[in-house]
């Protein structure tokens, strides 16, 4: 049998990447999500996912980009200066590699994320991270830790496999460069796989069989989607996208992805997908149901 897992990230970075997953999810093939514990959006992500049970809601846990929720003391060698998480993963992977930060401030934030979410009513039903940063297997133990605290039993598998080839629709044909730089990066953070399943065993996570979706970050469309539908294979695959309605919030956000999250919108909620899925006999899932 063939599921598939499709999760929208970033719930709760802006109202328009807000808007975008809900339409996705009640209009296209959205099942699932992941929100941000300090997007700026946040509390009305929060009023989305309870008028919407049916959708799968995880947490996105943030170590690049933005505030910490965790107080400054509790995460002092993450910071920066001016108290803003690292901007960008190279920064925090930087930091990593130098020691400088400490294993227990990765813990406490992500716990402090994981605590704001299921304050406000919301039971997680799987952990990923913003810009894949659970790839270092320091951060992969912290958040293992704190997932067996909360119960948690899955986690993105954000690996895709280096033969493995991924459908290009227009927009990826269209900047070849773009896409060959993400799948070098893709390729590159491929060797921390084996480290990543040993954690995800030793502490009880499962995850997909298969995920798609660092290759073709931003350059998803409906011929590209179709085409990755008629080609799985039996198991359980996790699409990774990022619909949004293009808009004033996104524009002015500190994000590469504006007008891009639109176009993934416009390919998710179409009709063309839903028929493949049908004829296919593809099953849509959440998290909730993996395993």
């Amino acid at each position: 049998m063939k599921y598939l897992i499709v999760n929208a990230d970033d719930f709760g970075f802006t109202r328009g990447v807000n808007e975008g997953i809900a339409l996705a999810f009640k209009s296209g093939i959205v099942t699932s999500t992941t929100l941000m514990a300090n997007g700026d959006a946040f509390a009305e992500a929060v009023d989305i996912a309870r008028a919407n049970p049916a959708l799968g809601v995880g947490c996105h846990l943030a170590l690049v980009g933005g505030r910490p929720v965790a107080p400054a003391r509790d995460v002092a060698s993450l910071i920066e200066r001016d108290g803003s998480l690292p901007a960008t993963l190279t920064r925090l992977m930087t930091k990593l590699a130098g020691r400088s930060v400490q294993y227990e401030h990765i813990e406490s934030e992500l716990r402090a994320q994981v605590e704001r979410v299921v304050a406000a009513g919301i039971a997680p039903s799987h952990f990923d991270s913003h810009k894949h940063s659970h790839t270092h297997p320091r951060v992969m133990k912290a958040l293992a830790r704190v997932a067996a605290e909360f119960g948690i039993k899955s986690v993105r598998n954000p690996f895709e496999s280096v033969l493995a080839s991924v459908p290009l629709g227009p927009a990826a044909r269209a900047t070849r460069r773009v896409y060959l730089k993400q799948y070098a990066m893709s390729a590159a953070v491929s060797v921390r796989a084996r480290a990543f399943k040993r954690l995800a065993r030793d502490h009880g996570l499962s995850t997909p069989d298969f995920f798609y979706g660092v290759r073709l970050t931003g350059l998803l469309d409906a011929e590209a989607i179709t085409s990755l539908i008629e080609s799985l294979k039996d198991g359980t695959t996790e699409l990774m996208c990022h619909p949004g309605v293009y808009g004033e919030d996104l524009e002015q956000s500190r994000t590469r992805l504006k007008q891009q999250r639109q176009r993934e919108l416009d390919a998710l909620i179409d009709p063309r997908l839903t028929r493949a899925i049908d004829e296919l006999g593809v099953k849509l899932i959440s998290y909730r149901e993996l395993g």
